[in-house]
This record gives C-alpha cells, sequence and structure tokens, in this order.
C-alpha cells in the first residue's frame, strides 16, 4: 500500500488537472496496447490504434514502455504550464538533463534488458533523443490524436465533478472520493495496489491528473523528489472513447439513439456513463436546472439511467440497459 501523507500546507495546495496531460495518455494508453485489459472499453481503440501504428516509432516506445512494471519517470515532464498542448509537452521532454534520462534508463535496464537503441538513448545524444520526440510525436498523431476530443471531453467532465466535491465537502469530500481503490484517512492517503511504500509531501502539494487511459488504480512517478502527481482513473463507461474522424451512418447507434429520444435527451444519456449531476447536465447543455430534473426524470423512468444522493449532490449515472442502448451494434440493411 502507497501512503501519502499531507501536512495542512499541502491540503491547501492540492490541484485538479482540468486538461489531459498528452504525455501520461501516451505512457498510459502503450501500457494498455500490450494488455488485454478492459477490452470492452478500450477494445475498438486497440484494434484501431494496431492498424494505424507502423516501422521504428512504436518499436521505440515499446521498449522504454513494457507491459508491467518500471517506465522512466523522464516520459512523463511536469509541465510548467498544464494544459499547453503535445508540442509544449515534447519540447519539455526532449530538454530532459542528461542525468535524469541516463539515471531513469539504468533502472529500467535492471529490470529490463537494454536495447541498443535505449543504450544510446541513456548516452545522452541529441539525436537519440530527437528520435524519441519524433517516436512520441508519430505514436500521438496515431493513436491518441483522433480520440482526443473524446478525452478532452471525458476529463473536463471529471473535473467539473471534482469541483462539485471539493466545494460541497472539501478537501476531505474531494480525496475520499477519488477511486474506489484509494482510503483517505486524514492526514493519510491510502492507495492499495502499490509496494509498501510512504510519500511525504512535505508542503510541496499534491496535482491530481485525471487520465481515461489509466486503468482502475492511480500511478505515480517513481522518484519522490519530482513534483507530486497521482495519476487516476475517470469513470468511463463502455463505447465513450469514440474517434473523432469516425464515420456516421445509417448504422451509428449515437445516431439512431438521438433520432429515437432527441438530440439533447440522448447526448445527456451518453452523458451519464461518467456520472454526472443535474448542475452537470444543465450546465453541459445550456438548459435551466428544472429542464435538465425534467430530462433526467425521463430516461430514469425508462430504467436506462440511475440516481443516487452523494451528500448534497445527486448523482446520475447510466444504467446496464442505458448502456447497451448506445453500445448495440445495427444492423445495415
Amino acid at each position: 500500500m502507497l501512503r501519502i501523507h499531507f501536512t495542512n500546507d499541502d491540503l491547501a495546495r492540492i490541484t485538479v488537472a482540468a486538461e489531459p496531460d498528452p504525455l501520461w495518455e501516451v505512457l498510459l494508453s502503450l501500457h494498455l496496447l500490450q494488455l488485454p485489459l478492459g477490452p470492452l472499453h478500450y477494445g475498438r481503440w486497440r484494434q484501431h490504434a494496431r492498424s494505424r501504428l507502423r516501422g521504428r516509432a512504436i518499436q521505440d516506445l515499446l521498449e522504454l514502455t513494457p507491459a508491467h512494471g518500471y517506465s522512466p519517470d523522464f516520459l512523463t515532464p511536469t509541465m510548467t504550464q498544464p494544459g499547453q498542448g503535445l508540442r509544449a509537452a515534447i519540447e519539455s521532454l526532449l530538454t530532459t538533463p542528461r542525468h535524469r534520462v541516463r539515471h531513469d534508463l539504468t533502472i529500467l535496464a535492471a529490470r529490463t534488458a537494454a536495447s541498443r537503441w535505449t543504450r544510446q538513448l541513456a548516452e545522452g545524444g541529441a539525436d537519440s533523443m530527437r528520435r524519441l520526440g519524433r517516436s512520441v510525436h508519430s505514436y500521438h498523431r496515431a493513436a491518441i490524436a483522433p480520440y482526443w476530443s473524446s478525452i478532452r471531453s471525458q476529463v473536463r467532465v471529471d473535473h467539473e465533478r471534482r469541483v462539485d466535491q471539493l466545494l460541497a465537502g472539501g478537501t476531505d469530500r474531494l480525496l475520499s472520493g477519488l477511486n474506489p481503490r484509494v482510503r483517505w484517512r486524514s492526514p493519510v492517503l491510502e492507495i492499495l495496489d502499490f509496494a509498501d511504500t510512504d510519500l511525504h509531501l512535505n508542503g510541496r502539494g499534491l496535482r491530481l491528473q485525471p487520465s481515461l487511459f489509466c486503468w482502475q488504480t492511480p500511478t505515480k512517478l517513481r522518484d519522490d523528489q519530482l513534483a507530486p502527481v497521482l495519476v487516476y482513473p475517470i469513470e468511463l463507461a463502455p463505447g465513450m472513447l469514440q474517434a473523432a474522424d469516425a464515420t456516421v451512418g445509417p448504422g451509428d447507434s449515437s445516431a439512431a439513439v438521438a433520432a429515437l429520444m432527441g438530440r439533447t435527451r440522448g447526448a445527456m444519456l451518453e452523458a451519464t456513463a461518467v456520472g454526472c449531476t443535474t448542475t452537470d447536465l444543465a450546465r453541459r447543455f445550456g438548459v435551466s436546472p428544472a429542464a435538465a430534473s425534467q430530462h433526467a426524470t425521463v430516461l430514469r423512468d425508462a430504467g436506462l439511467i440511475s440516481t443516487r444522493r452523494d451528500g448534497r449532490c445527486v448523482i446520475h449515472e447510466i444504467s446496464p440497459v442505458g448502456i447497451a442502448l448506445l453500445d448495440a451494434p445495427r444492423t445495415r440493411r
């Protein structure tokens, strides 16, 4: 179990990222690309990504990101201004000090046999770092960019939910509701599925980074001397990860659902796949809270969503029937 120890200063310096981090999504998606986890959530993405990935770039990255165990910390540098985008993230990656690259790759080599490529990278040559930058850019373009709108939308919905938790119950509510694998026992945040270790923040605060490709359990950097960040999985229902360039035709289930119940109500049903309040629905779709509540009531009465209370908030969540309706394949005629 990982135990993160907070001081009063740390509690005052918790931040929740409002945007996905492109390099964390690259790293964690590379893990999922190699593992058969979450077939209903990532199966179509995995098939699509593999069909688009070719050549040396993906091989370079797979050597740095084994499916299990350690991946180098320098692959996910702390952004000075979160949300700047892929270009700024890659620039930050390419300016990693040589000693940091060498240090991280030495740890990796103790777990996975070093290849010629990783040895060259550890030597710190400028050409090797530029090759790494090109590989990351190529992978992102093929496997992440087509889905970026979907990723960003889900992260923003999660951010709104965390802000509501913070406003309703302070940091206690925020940290206790972060993830099923996390327990908040003030002033310690306990995270299961880690080796037994302690992380003392010592006034540095903690950045909470939501991620669509983080599967089930939060993760963090190995080196506790780096800026503390905890990457946690957002709630993702099957079918919610969609490519922006997907062709929409007569067999598209989302279009069919919209035709059945109306565009707004169909979109609201999709939004409940990650859990949202009535206020979330009203703000997201530009309707009054009363109208949003009415839409939610219709969806609930039809058995497509369920409603539960979380403190002072009412959370709407898609039901298995709703998921089946959104994700059901349609037969073309």
